[in-house]
């Protein structure tokens, strides 16, 4: 008895600790959802214009019955992880030799800091005209544009790895390639993980614009766009949704886990 009287207080903070989390996490949501219904509700704005969340839903609900908003969700991802994975693997190898190599910085450096300021969507004529329209040219322009935080942060951690590290693995031994595993590169991962998260961010704007210009048959931005021509405010919002929920399953199941597994499990950062 004593034992179990025990575990119920031990297990009520806890309990008590989630549901907090639960609403912390929950009381933006509410706030906007609620702000919005009453603008919507007030009639500030015409409701074809202005929906309410109960037509948002209703939108969503049915366009995924049908399978149209999958279809769309799922071709507009295809594009984003192709584009996203060119942007990581190019993106991290030369923002590492940026920081490993002078010559390499010398040469990329000047470069990427004349190209990243400029906004993708100014790209993407260049690249439909180059690769023709289709998914060829909206994978390319997204790993393009989303390099270029990639490539800042990676070199950025690079460069900030202390010296003493440096010189003390080599002071007991260690090669190039040891060097570059075990302290190069847990060393500068917090920021390429940044960089990826910025990347990423990128990707998804230029990705949602350039759905539309390089005429994909599918796809959330051609959703998006083609419901604006029609005043179907509804089902432009069901498509930013789908694109909130990606984004938020992108951060927890994938960065969060890489983050967790490793640069949480080293100590570097909190969790």
């Amino acid at each position: 008895m004593r034992e179990a009287a025990t575990i119920a207080v031990s297990g009520a903070p806890a309990g008590t600790e989630r549901w907090r989390l639960i609403v912390r996490n929950v009381y933006p949501f509410a706030v906007v959802g609620a702000l919005w219904e009453i603008v919507a509700l007030a009639g500030v704005f015409p409701r074809r214009l202005f929906p309410t969340l109960e037509d948002v839903a209703s939108s969503f609900v049915e366009l995924t019955l049908n399978g149209i908003l999958p279809h769309h969700a799922i071709e507009t991802v295809l594009r984003l992880l192709a584009g996203f994975t060119l942007a990581a693997v190019f993106g991290v190898a030369i923002g590492v030799l940026m920081g490993r190599s002078r010559r390499a910085e010398d040469v990329f450096l000047p470069l990427v800091s004349i190209c990243a300021p400029v906004p993708g969507l100014a790209y993407a004529p260049l690249f439909l005209l180059w690769f023709g329209l289709g998914n060829l040219s909206s994978v390319l322009l997204v790993g393009f544009v989303s390099a270029f935080p990639i490539i800042f942060n990676s070199w950025t951690g690079v460069k900030a790895v202390k010296e003493i590290w440096i010189r003390s693995a080599q002071s007991m031994g260690a090669d190039d390639r040891r060097l570059f595993r075990h302290v190069i590169l847990p060393g500068a991962l917090p920021y390429i993980l940044t960089g990826m998260r910025l990347g990423l961010a990128q990707a998804w704007r230029i990705l949602v614009a350039v759905e539309m210009l390089a005429a994909v048959p599918w796809g959330l931005g051609w959703m998006i766009f083609g419901a604006r021509k029609f005043l179907n405010t509804d089902v432009m919002m069901a498509g930013i949704v789908v694109i909130a929920v990606i984004g938020l399953a992108l951060e927890n199941f994938v960065f969060r886990k890489i983050e967790n597994y490793t640069v949480v499990r080293w100590g570097m950062i909190a969790s």
